[in-house]
Parts: structure tokens; sequence; C-alpha cells
């Protein structure tokens, strides 16, 4: 299995990281390391999310990590890395 982030999913992470540096200086750096760590762990476990069924002929699955959605896809024998939400915000 390969790791294939889309443009997206690295926006999502800078700007995690900008708003937490200004308001939590502190929790930046460990909540974006927390959230890349959880997407290394697909590359052992990729069924590890729940599968979304509204993706009709894709597996796109989220795996919920603290407050944070990770959507992912599984296609063949990469894991694409689609989009990061925090659980409390609009999609």
């Amino acid at each position: 299995m390969t790791l294939r982030w889309t443009p997206e999913a690295v926006e999502d992470l800078a700007r995690l990281h900008d708003f937490l540096a200004v308001r939590h200086p502190q929790a930046a750096r460990p909540t974006v390391s927390v959230l890349r760590d959880a997407v290394r762990q697909l590359l052992v476990h990729p069924r590890l999310g729940r599968s979304l069924h509204n993706f009709e002929g894709r597996d796109v699955r989220r795996l919920l990590i603290g407050d944070y959605e990770l959507r992912y896809e599984l296609a063949g024998d990469a894991i694409h890395v689609l989009r990061f939400f925090h659980t409390r915000g609009d999609r």
C-alpha cells in the first residue's frame, strides 16, 4: 500500500496547524502529529475506518481521531488521504 495525499488534505492540515498556532500554540504541532500518525496506521490497517456508503462505487472511509475526522479512499494498492474535518465544523 502507498499513501497519496490530495492537495485538499494537505491544505486541511496546514489550516488546522495555523488555526491552533494562534489560539493554542502548544497544541498545534502535537495535534497535527497525531493526525499524521493516524494516517500512517492505515498502511498496516487500511480498513480501520468505517465505510461511507454514499460514495457509489468507491471505497471511501471515515476514521475519527479525537475531535477530527479523516476521510480516505482505498483504490487498488493506494490509500488516498482525502480530507480532514473538525467534527463540530461545517462541511
